[in-house]
């Protein structure tokens, strides 16, 4: 039997891709930061009558200890991990002229840093699966850095520059890492992000008109299943790509990125938000 730790698995992607994994036979390790919310998704893993395939651990990507401790747990359990997907993330948003540097840091901590230190404490354990998998959950702020989401798109490009180096670090050990790009999805991450509203004047119409677009967007957004049925598909892929956007529009926002000239692209999101 396969083995996958999922981060962030309380909810959004994380849950679905959880309970996805379990669904094709895996025994997923489903690490949350806080165990008091484990409840929705053991229930909906007892429905299925597949309990005996989840464990649920507390573990902070934030904290050291708690993720050493899931490794020597892992270890000692099954001495290899097969699958490590890395979601545990939350979406910081606001201008720069008023988020405070601790919001910048604390983004970076949980969405970037968290993504190493997991992944750096779990390697040993990949490293003694036949052919194992690591899956970096981006975004489409990843590809383009809309306004208002500075925090947000700065750290998925970390994750997306880390994981092009990972990748080739770690191809000759058969270990394939990939990123996953989604679009807008209804997973509750951008609630955070949309808190934003109180911090901007009425009459500042860019930034208004910027939130505007964001939660039409988020209003808009896709069945987050989606994403879930594509992580399954990478890791029941022998060798999966390194790059998969899912979503509406994020293929062809890949696409105008790196053919469109960007004074096209900065003169097209200006008048679109004036």
């Amino acid at each position: 039997m396969k083995t996958a730790l999922v981060t962030g698995a309380n909810g959004g992607f994380g849950k679905l891709i959880a309970l996805e994994l379990i669904k094709s036979g895996y025994f997923v390790i489903a690490a949350m930061r806080n165990r008091k919310k484990q409840a929705e998704l053991i229930e909906e893993v007892t429905k299925l009558q597949l309990e005996h395939f989840l464990e649920v651990v507390e573990m902070d990507v934030t904290d050291e200890n708690q993720i050493q401790e899931v490794t020597s747990w892992i270890h000692s359990r099954f001495n290899r991990l097969d699958v490590l997907v890395n979601n545990a993330g939350y979406s910081q948003g606001g201008f720069t002229d008023h988020l405070a540097m601790k919001e910048w840091k604390d983004q970076f901590d949980v969405n970037f840093f968290g993504v190493i230190q997991v992944t750096k404490n779990l390697l040993p354990l990949l490293e003694q699966s036949e052919t194992a998998k690591i899956i970096n959950l981006s975004s489409v702020s990843g590809i383009l850095g809309f306004p208002g989401m500075g925090p947000y798109s700065a750290s998925k490009f970390a994750v997306e520059g880390y994981s092009e180096s990972l990748r080739l670090e770690l191809l000759r050990k058969n270990i394939f890492v990939s990123v996953v790009e989604p679009a807008s999805y209804k997973t509750g991450i951008w609630e955070r992000g949309l808190e934003i509203s109180a911090t901007i004047p009425r009459e500042d119409r860019f930034k208004n008109n910027t939130l505007a677009f964001a939660k039409r967007a988020y209003e808009n957004a896709g069945d987050p299943n989606e994403v879930a049925v594509l992580i399954k598909r990478i890791c029941e892929t022998n060798r999966p790509k390194f790059r998969y956007t899912v979503g509406k529009g994020a293929t062809s926002l890949r696409y105008i990125k790196k053919f469109i000239p960007w004074s096209i692209i900065e003169k097209s999101v200006i008048n679109r938000l004036k």
